[in-house]
């Protein structure tokens, strides 16, 4: 079982922590590290947060570096560990701005992204962008067919409902082909309708191995409606607040997810050592 880390980067972390950070845990041999997005955090709101009881964000947090940023300054400290976007707020975000800061980070890294991507939840973040919330869904849609464009070779042209490229040149083209691993996250029937029609794997969040078992029936729907299989995607999946030990990993493996993704987060260097060595551990990676 492969194991990354979803490691959250703020105002209060200083460059050269984050640097022995993630030397240390690739080091250690963890295979992925998955940066968050949010551009904007509020005091109030009346959005509620999927993943949570209290339906607020875990530690009220004030800001988060930028993925795309963190993933650079990662990727040039760095050789080996896989650099994912847990997640990109696609529709809050340019479409080919996007596109490029993936096939940069691609290129620069030596084709070591996977490119987690959603809807989001935050109306206020969308609403303080000037983003229409309510079509979010059409817009991710077509903003990932025309990065997929843009990622292709040769000249790109694309006609959507929000994207109108005329003839044009994009390069450097993502190192991965035919481009970096699309990874939708989301557990409701259309996040897995977007798997199924536009996406290289599931990034299910908050949930149980019996939680996965329940949702992958519906998963299997929407990849037959889209004549594909699960031999076409791959599973990844963060427990969040369930438990990670030997039975739930056995579990997870026989439904067949490839990566476990854990929250990783500490103080010092000495702490997230410990916490590393613990979660290889629990992964049956010690």
């Amino acid at each position: 079982m492969k194991v990354g880390a979803a490691m959250a980067f703020n105002q209060h972390t200083d460059a050269a922590f984050i640097r022995d950070a993630v030397q240390l845990v690739e080091e250690k041999g963890i295979d992925s590290i998955w940066l968050p997005e949010h551009v904007l955090f509020f005091p109030d709101y009346a959005s509620t947060y999927p993943y949570s009881d209290s339906g607020r964000i875990p530690g009220d947090p004030e800001g988060i570096l930028d993925p795309f940023t963190a993933m650079t300054f990662i990727a040039s400290h760095t050789t080996r560990v896989r650099l994912g976007t847990g997640i990109c707020l696609v529709p809050q975000r340019q479409a080919v701005y996007t596109a490029k800061m993936v096939a940069d980070v691609d290129f620069l890294s030596g084709g070591r992204v996977d490119f987690g991507v959603g809807i989001g939840w935050l109306k206020e973040e969308f609403d303080n962008l000037g983003m229409d919330f309510s079509t979010r869904a059409k817009v991710c849609d077509d903003y990932i067919d025309a990065m997929k464009a843009l990622w292709s070779p040769g000249v790109t042209e694309f006609q959507g409902e929000y994207v109108q490229l005329h003839p044009c040149h994009f390069n450097p083209k993502p190192i991965q082909t035919p481009h970096p691993p699309i990874f939708f996250g989301g557990e409701s029937r259309p996040a897995m309708r977007r798997v199924a029609q536009r996406g290289d794997g599931w990034y299910a969040y908050d949930l149980s191995p019996e939680g996965l078992a329940e949702k992958l029936p519906l998963l299997d729907a929407e990849l037959s409606n889209a004549g594909r299989s699960r031999d076409d995607v791959t599973l990844y999946v963060g427990p969040n607040r369930h438990p990670i030990n030997d039975e739930t990993v056995a579990a997870y493996a026989e439904l067949g997810v490839a990566q476990i993704i854990a929250p990783l987060g500490a103080r010092s260097l000495e702490k997230l050592e410990m916490r590393t060595d613990a979660l290889l551990a629990s992964c049956g990676r010690a």
